[in-house]
């Protein structure tokens, strides 16, 4: 089956600044508001989506 490169590079992207931002908001001196955070958290669920929607014909 085809896949959209763009839907899984936009995709992986978003999954893989999302992961940076949350694994970087981890640490005690970390300046980012929680709001940022929940940001990031969406970022990495959308990523997820779009990587899983990327192939022709199969859903998440």
């Amino acid at each position: 089956m085809a896949t959209d490169t763009r839907r899984l590079g936009i995709g992986a992207a978003l999954l893989a600044l999302g992961s940076i931002v949350v694994i970087f908001g981890g640490f005690p001196s970390a300046p980012i508001p929680g709001l940022v955070l929940g940001v990031a958290a969406l970022a990495m669920a959308a990523g997820s989506l779009l990587i899983g929607f990327s192939q022709e014909g199969m859903g998440v």
